[in-house]
């Protein structure tokens, strides 16, 4: 199958692109991963995408897009594969249709992990990591032991700059602007199917796998 996975940040876009991937048999493909293999690479594409990054700013679309095709030409993507962090915006969803036009294959699904804003922001803001080791524990899920103090090397635990409730809302405010037409792009085409990603990492795997099985109950049964 070919999916694409869209949510907003804090939706646990990667853990689920990881199981359903798994579940599945393709594989999961990031727009992170992808930027990282060709920066460390030094690749022509991993160049001019280091020049924004290096700088905080946003790649653009042609770059992505490039990285992405390139990927998705890879033999394990031959049979499929799991998008997570592509297509953002209507623009690069044209793209991606373009890509898979000149592949000769159709685009299977696009599944929308659904989370409510105040639960996102309970989730990223309740994240703390210390500064020795980088581990991440979490005030209400994971609490540590001694409050302040990682449990794990017993250095000060922190609050991330993006993990701040006025820095979580904020990003809210651009995944609504960049993602609610893109939502209703695939939505107009039939493609979309909404998934609760409230509950247990394996509830919600098996709501995603559900919603699969019912578009194609052939290609992902077992």
């Amino acid at each position: 199958m070919r999916i694409v996975l869209v949510g907003p940040p804090g939706a646990g876009k990667g853990t689920q692109a990881q199981h359903l991937a798994t579940h599945l048999s393709i594989p999961a493909v990031s727009t992170g991963d992808i930027f990282r293999s060709h920066v460390s690479r030094g690749t022509p594409l991993g160049r001019t995408a280091g020049q924004y990054l290096d700088r905080g700013a946003l790649v653009p679309d042609e770059v992505t897009t490039d990285m992405v095709r390139d990927r998705l030409a890879e033999p394990d993507a031959a049979g499929g594969f799991l998008l997570d962090g592509f297509p953002r915006t209507t623009g690069q969803a044209e793209a991606l249709d373009k890509i898979l036009a000149d592949s000769g294959v159709p685009l299977d699904g696009v599944l929308e992990l659904r989370v409510a804003a105040d639960e996102v922001v309970r989730r990223l803001s309740g994240r703390r990591q210390c500064r020795a080791g980088g581990h991440v524990c979490h005030v209400d899920f994971a609490p540590p032991a001694v409050a302040g103090i990682c449990d794990s090397c017993g250095s000060e635990l922190y609050q991330r700059e993006d993990d701040r409730e006025d820095t979580v809302l904020r990003r809210l405010e651009v995944y609504a602007r960049q993602t609610a037409p893109l939502v209703g792009h695939y939505a107009e085409r039939g493609l979309l199917t909404a998934v609760d990603a409230v509950g247990d990492i394996a509830e919600i795997t098996e709501r995603a796998l559900a919603a699969l099985r019912e578009r194609d109950p052939h290609r992902t049964a077992g």
